[in-house]
């Protein structure tokens, strides 16, 4: 694995090298980035009164993932690019990345095979439609390209995209490689937002971008599986609505953005209602609860998961920003693409390093509760799995998370290791286990 790595590694940085050669340009025809992800998480062990099929195993461990990508993009004609990003990425979470919701490691993703594979992650063609004749500089950054766009435009996106690109984007709190680890962290935990394993999705996004005002919506297709990488090519029955509304404004003089975001998934889902579930203990190991239930056959077209989350940032001083959000959905079938959460709310601040004489370092502080609506957690009780969570039994409290960073700012920022400490509180909603505690180191490099 970390022979392959090597290689794509030097790969990365020839393109790195040129990226930098063809800045010397007022405007740019083309933009070549990339960057290296690798982070390493340590858990001690804990207490847990059973085990179940999608729990953190108590024993201590240790779990590395490695992400790499080249982001690569070029203009085709005034206002229209086209961007693709191979990636690479391997390793795993720990205990595959089952049982906590918020899981603790937004890089790891719940794959089999811990080896390093090769992928396109995005690969789609930007349009942009000027509505107005004032321009601005766009800086040549990871798929930008340097060159002067409207203020007011509206855009078409079509292809395979990260919705969490466009969507309920976060100055303080959106990006794993950077600031917070936390699924719970990284995005609203109740929208289930459409992606493969990875995270990447083919999907159409219309947006309105003004000096204030933003607006988007889009259209996508959904996994054939929960949490698969295969499409449903089904898309009249399996499909997926994002909207979101955002407003930009100063309050004393600093920045701030709020917006409001709603979804509807539908697709060949399971129902939390509609079957009978069976737990029985192992008799090999009484503390391990075997589940002999599975949701995918009570899984049919036409059943739907939908909500809606809020997200707010306020910059507070040149140093501090603070951030909140708050999401919801129905709860009533099942979680499909992203993680085990019907209800969650988070708050956090992220502080540069001014004070310490490090402008650049940044130290953050988060608190994440989640929740699940009471059929999902019926099932969970009876012993029913996610494919995240499911530890044969539950005795419900809400999960909380609590996660500060600190990291460091190298080489004019292109070096960027960090460190983190979470704390988890009734792991997978269960009392009866935990709580966790995670120590990372992450170190990124981007260029």
């Amino acid at each position: 694995m970390i022979k392959s790595h090597v290689i794509w590694s030097c790969l990365l940085y020839c393109g790195m090298c040129k990226a930098q050669d063809s800045t010397r340009q007022k405007e740019k025809w083309f933009t070549l980035h990339a960057q290296e992800t690798t982070v390493s998480q340590f858990r001690p062990a804990f207490h847990a009164l059973y085990t179940g099929d999608h729990s953190q195993l108590p024993e201590q461990q240790w779990a590395t993932t490695l992400t790499s990508t080249l982001f690569t993009g070029f203009r085709l004609w005034r206002h229209a690019k086209v961007i693709v990003n191979p990636e690479i990425a391997g390793g795993s979470g720990l205990s595959s990345a089952y049982g906590i919701a918020a899981f603790t490691n937004g890089e790891a993703f719940r794959v089999g095979s811990p080896e390093p594979k090769v992928y396109i992650a995005r690969a789609y063609f930007h349009q942009i439609f000027a509505l107005g004749k004032t321009r601005l500089l766009e800086e040549d950054a990871e798929n930008r390209i340097r060159k002067y766009v409207p203020e007011t435009y509206l855009s078409l996106i079509a292809g395979k995209v990260s919705m969490a690109d466009f969507f309920d984007n976060n100055t303080y709190s959106h990006d794993p490689r950077t600031q917070f680890l936390s699924w719970g962290l990284m995005s609203n935990g109740a929208w289930d937002y459409p992606a493969n394993t990875r995270g990447y999705i083919p999907a159409v996004i219309l947006e309105f971008v003004g000096k204030r005002w933003e607006a988007r919506y889009a259209i996508s297709m959904m996994p054939a599986t929960a949490n698969g990488n295969m499409m449903d090519q089904h898309i009249g029955k399996a499909n997926a609505s994002t909207a979101e509304l955002k407003y930009k404004y100063r309050l004393a003089g600093r920045n701030g953005k709020i917006s409001a975001l709603a979804f509807y998934n539908t697709a060949f889902m399971g129902s939390y209602t509609a079957p009978n579930l069976i737990s029985t203990p192992d008799t090999s190991n009484p503390n391990f609860i075997v589940n002999t239930y599975d949701i995918s056959a009570s899984r049919q077209y036409g059943r739907s998961k939908y909500g809606a989350g809020v997200n707010l940032e306020q910059s507070i001083t040149d140093d501090i920003g603070v951030f909140a959000r708050a999401s919801w959905n129905d709860g009533k079938n099942e979680t499909w693409c992203f993680t085990e959460i019907d209800r969650a709310f988070s708050i956090g601040a992220s502080i540069k390093g001014n004070r310490w004489k490090r402008g650049d370092d940044v130290l953050g502080f988060a608190y994440c509760v989640s929740g699940l609506s009471n059929e999902h957690a019926a099932y969970l009780s009876k012993g029913g799995l996610g494919f995240i969570i499911g530890d044969g039994a539950l005795n419900y409290r809400p999960e909380n998370l609590l996660e500060t960073y600190y990291s460091l700012s190298l080489l004019n920022g292109r070096f960027i290791p960090s460190f983190t400490y979470q704390l988890i509180v009734n792991p997978a909603y269960n009392s009866d286990r935990g709580p966790i505690q995670v120590l990372s180191l992450r170190l990124h490099l981007a260029i």
